[in-house]
């Protein structure tokens, strides 16, 4: 499964799990717009962690925060090289 799928495949579950309404996942909707609050964030973090085995925001030193879709996808994609 690539990292994209993998990324939108537990965004759904989350949403699902704790009753959330998606935005339309597309690369250029805005995080904060999709409908998840802070743990639904956290989750997601916590899940892709364990399935991708990477944590591109706590492994960079750059400092660089997502602020869409594609950029948090492209996190991950990267981190993973």
């Amino acid at each position: 499964m690539s990292v994209r799928l993998t990324i939108v495949t537990e965004i759904e579950k989350i949403a699902v799990e704790q009753n959330k309404t998606l935005a339309p996942l597309s690369d250029e909707v805005v995080l904060l717009d999709i409908g998840f609050d802070s743990l639904c964030f956290a989750i997601l973090i916590a899940r892709l962690e364990d399935t991708l085995a990477s944590d591109p925001f706590s492994e960079s030193d750059d400092g660089t925060i997502p602020l869409t879709l594609g950029d948090f996808v492209r996190a991950y994609e990267n981190a993973a090289k």
